[in-house]
């Protein structure tokens, strides 16, 4: 028998010869050839190589195919110059109607059967171990001398006749100040699944105890180490099980076909193309990529909101990328609540300013668009105004339908809990985001105040609750929008509130959200928020890491999003409409906003005297 020493080096036609030859003492391949490509290998009857290879091109992130056989053609030649899909594989499976039967070395004495039979074969992460380490990034699963870790997700494939099946990922540990050098090592090699597709929390995908892998070795996380995922090719012997095929075969996993081909056949990456990584959530912790490209527009977009039209000390409130840390959150959301609703004129009815509700409608509007779930929670008083503005704003044209509109009062101390969870349960959360827009919030004495201190707490209902409980639930996350320091959410700037903002020692709001975004007029915190969400969705990069590189990509849907953005026009409908119900200006401002010389939105909030 050959042991494992030096097998690293060794070129791939003659690793395939010793397998042939049934000589070594090893239970996987990684690591072996490195700097070659291996592949994960499929072997269907012919009546099923045209779906199966459609299934691979509609989930291409687990299942990139590297080259697809004739029948009965045990040859890739595209792929290696002398091999045998019979024996160059270390160990084979053979499944019968979905049951696996047995562990084979050899196919040869199926090769009747394999006459009628097509081999896919499909790219494997072993390929990018070495482009890893070469990024000076630890391999934990070659150091530990054992395979890699891959677990069965709870995350659907997109589906092509009889194969359907949830996504297979592997696991490697990755120390977190190596995390964004991870992604870029293998962002660009796509035929090795390319960037990971979840950074985290194996919860979130479904996944209950990483020493429990379902396919391979549990690897060791060191002190520091973050799980990151890469989607996985076992996700074909999965789909092989479901279809039951009366007779198919693979790989055992980890025992990989090794081909000639290198891994140096890298595109070239422009630097607006370069993905980042940021940390979304620490409860579970959870983080996201984005392009450079992407989160540059977002952070202009940051810095443009951040004028300050009355000149109020509000950019010392500011802190940087809140605006794209709070949107890649809200990406990943299915479900969002949104309150809004500051009652400054206190001594009229409706008491509420015009600055807050557009914003929370241009947010509502683009959540629609991207097919996500989302309701509007505000004082029982003004139920009945935000109902007849959301149903103007259907008129409009500005939302899509109407938004459920909800009201929230204390009847108990675990109200908020039952309020957000279903059953007051916390791992059955109703929201994953709650935005707080423009919302009077809670001061440190119990009270609210408007910017003159002037105490408004009777027409306030105890929507921080709502934000105080999602600190206690794990997965919900929350951003707080405002302009002034009172607003709930700000509590998360409040010291510097009150060094900054007049009152501040006493209207500053006590409440923290996760992400404070802050703005001159707090209006376009919300039409930003709408269009960095835009910003994200048409952003690759981002969009396969949101659909875990299965399915197809959601561009074709673009113009849908782009309809639903706020505008010059949109506003002044909507502000027209506050108008007739008797809503007050809060704020005179006006900014025109671009991006790289595009049009992201035009928005003005205008003086309510000038439309009466």
């Amino acid at each position: 028998m050959i042991l494992t020493g030096g097998l690293k080096s060794l070129l791939p036609h003659v690793l395939r010869r010793i397998i042939r030859c049934n000589r070594l003492s090893i239970s996987n391949t990684s690591g072996m050839a490195e700097g070659f490509k291996q592949a994960n290998v499929v072997i269907l009857h012919k009546s099923l190589a045209d779906d199966f290879e459609k299934f691979c091109h509609a989930n291409d992130g687990p299942l990139p195919l590297l080259y697809r056989s004739k029948p009965g053609d045990w040859k890739c030649p595209s792929l290696s110059s002398d091999s045998d899909i019979r024996t160059d594989c270390l160990q084979y499976r053979i499944y019968e109607h979905g049951a696996c039967t047995g562990s084979l070395k050899s196919l040869k004495e199926y090769s009747e059967q394999l006459e009628d039979m097509v081999t896919f074969y499909l790219g494997c992460s072993f390929s990018f171990e070495k482009a890893v380490q070469n990024a000076g990034i630890p391999v934990r699963n070659v150091e530990q001398k054992c395979n890699v870790s891959m677990y069965k997700t709870a995350v659907p494939c997109y589906g092509v006749s009889t194969f359907c099946c949830n996504l297979v990922v592997t696991m490697r540990p990755i120390p977190e100040s190596k995390l964004e050098a991870a992604v870029l090592a293998t962002s660009e090699l796509k035929e090795a699944h390319g960037a990971p597709i979840h950074m985290g929390d194996p919860g979130l995908l479904g996944i209950q105890d990483l020493s429990k892998p379902d396919y391979g070795d549990p690897v060791h996380l060191h002190p520091g180490d973050i799980p990151v995922f890469w989607a996985c090719g076992v996700t074909g012997i999965e789909a092989v099980i479901n279809c039951k095929a009366p007779l198919a075969f693979t790989h055992s996993p980890g025992c990989m076909f090794i081909t000639d081909l290198k891994n140096d056949n890298v595109t070239v990456r422009s630097s607006r193309e370069v993905p980042q990584v940021h940390c979304i959530s620490q409860d579970p912790l959870h983080y996201s990529i984005v392009s450079a490209e992407a989160a540059q527009k977002i952070k202009t977009l940051e810095t443009l909101i951040g004028t300050d039209p009355g000149d109020r000390g509000v950019i010392h409130l500011h802190r940087q990328d809140e605006l794209l840390k709070a949107c890649l959150s809200i990406s990943h959301a299915r479900s969002v609540l949104i309150t809004t609703g500051f009652p400054t004129h206190f001594t009229y009815e409706p008491p509420e300013e015009n600055d807050g509700p557009p914003g929370a409608l241009a947010v509502a509007a683009i959540l629609q668009a991207l097919e996500k779930e989302v309701a509007i929670v505000t004082d029982q008083r003004a139920m009945n105004l935000n109902k007849k503005i959301i149903e103007e704003a259907v008129q409009l044209g500005i939302l899509m339908r109407p938004v459920p509109l909800l009201s929230y009062q204390r009847e108990s101390a675990d109200s908020a809990l039952m309020f957000l969870c279903e059953n007051g349960n916390p791992g059955r959360p109703r929201f994953d985001h709650l935005i707080a827009i423009e919302r009077a919030g809670m001061a440190a004495d119990g009270n609210y105040y408007n910017a003159r201190k002037v105490n408004i707490k009777h027409l306030v209902d105890p929507i921080d609750e709502l934000f105080l409980a999602a600190q206690t639930i794990p997965g919900v996350t929350t951003t707080g929008v405002g302009d002034g320091g009172n607003e709930l959410g700000m509590g998360k700037v409040k010291d510097a509130v009150k060094k900054h903002i007049k009152n501040g020692d006493v209207i500053a709001c006590d409440v923290e959200a996760d992400f404070t975004v802050v703005a001159g007029v707090s209006n376009w915190g919300g039409y930003a928020i709408a269009c960095a969400l835009y910003v994200l969705s048409t952003c690759e990069i981002h969009d396969r890491y949101l659909r875990k590189a299965i399915g197809f990509p959601r561009v074709s849907k673009k113009m849908v999003w782009l309809s639903a953005l706020p505008s010059v026009t949109k506003e002044e409908k909507l502000l027209k409409t506050l108008v007739r119900h008797g809503v007050r200006s809060g704020k005179t401002a006006s900014l025109e906003m671009e991006v790289d010389g595009l049009p992201f939105y035009n928005t003005h909030s205008l003086m309510i005297e000038k439309l009466l």
